[in-house]
């Protein structure tokens, strides 16, 4: 025979927002967030007897991993821990109390009758939660104070040798930093043609968006070199009209390393490549000729420079 619902009315309201009095009733006992009979009945408004009549008329919804009597061990101690009232010891009930896990509040809801009981259970629910994030968050943090305390510790020791060491290593730090700077020059003598290869090669390799090359002799040499380029990247060469480069060479090099146009104009002596419109290098021998002489590459740090580079270039330049 299904068991009757028998349902507590309630007449008290709760008007605190704040979640520190919930916060206060909750206690770990057997792994477990639990609040005591007498707390809850406290903050649901009703007689402790009530609200545990409503619950063993409705056993069926409270599995003892949603509700449990407590034993007189772990009665003493909660009131040791936490001071919870004694009222069981001097006469204020003649049983132990029952505590109620998280899932159980949340059945109480449902047995519980009036917009008071639903408001409470969802506030207790959200103090468990809260409650369950600062209990993981201490944890770590205590974790991570034991470990600096004992760092300290061993520091205090070994205090000069700990010094002595800390600067080594800053000073390794500070010299990598000081050692790899990028060269703001280079300088390529004749003969190191794979050495200047390679320079260009990791430039051309550096852009993300977009390359600009200025540079009067343009052959497949060239075009060799900004096949390294990431896919993507555009490429907008400006060579002299008497190139070698034609446009064959331009069609074949976009049919695998897309996109390339090529433009003439005669505005510049000087060699110039671009990296995502705001890097400039000057080089100081036609990329096609890189290494075979003597000569440099310099690192342009002036944007507003770069910048009028390029509009020369684009205000100049006529097609392919």
């Amino acid at each position: 025979m299904e068991e009757k619902n028998e349902l507590v009315e309630f007449s008290t309201e709760i008007d605190n927002d704040d979640y520190e009095d919930i916060k206060d009733v909750i206690h770990l006992l057997r792994g477990a967030q639990i609040v005591l009979d007498s707390d809850l009945a406290r903050l649901y408004g009703v007689e402790t007897g009530s609200l545990n009549r409503a619950m063993k008329r409705n056993k069926k919804r409270f599995p003892e991993e949603f509700c449990f009597q407590i034993t007189k061990q772990e009665y003493d101690h909660l009131k040791c821990q936490f001071g919870i009232s004694s009222e069981y010891e001097h006469g204020g009930r003649r049983t132990l109390p029952f505590v109620y896990t998280e899932q159980g509040i949340a059945m109480l809801s449902s047995v519980l009758r009036g917009e008071t009981a639903v408001t409470v259970s969802i506030r207790i629910m959200k103090t468990f939660v809260v409650m369950r994030k600062y209990l993981a968050r201490n944890a770590l943090l205590m974790d991570k104070v034991n470990t600096i305390e004992h760092r300290q510790i061993e520091s205090q020791i070994q205090n000069e040798q700990f010094r002595l060491e800390t600067e080594k290593k800053f000073d390794k730090v500070f010299d990598y930093i000081e050692s790899d700077k990028e060269d703001m020059q280079k300088v390529f003598f004749d003969g190191q043609i794979f050495d200047a290869f390679l320079l260009l090669a990791d430039i051309v390799e550096e852009a993300q968006s977009s390359i600009t090359l200025i540079d009067g002799y343009v052959d497949l040499q060239t075009l060799n070199i900004l096949a390294k380029k990431k896919s993507g990247v555009d490429v907008a060469i400006y060579t002299l009209p008497g190139t070698k480069l034609t446009k064959q060479d331009i069609t074949n090099f976009n049919a695998q390393y897309p996109a390339l146009n090529a433009f003439k104009t005669t505005a510049f002596h000087d060699r110039f490549m671009i990296i995502d419109g705001n890097k400039g290098y000057h080089i100081g021998a036609s990329i096609k000729d890189a290494g075979k002489k003597c000569f440099g590459i310099n690192r342009l740090a002036d944007v507003g420079l770069i910048n009028s580079i390029i509009q020369k270039a684009q205000s100049t330049g006529k097609q392919v």
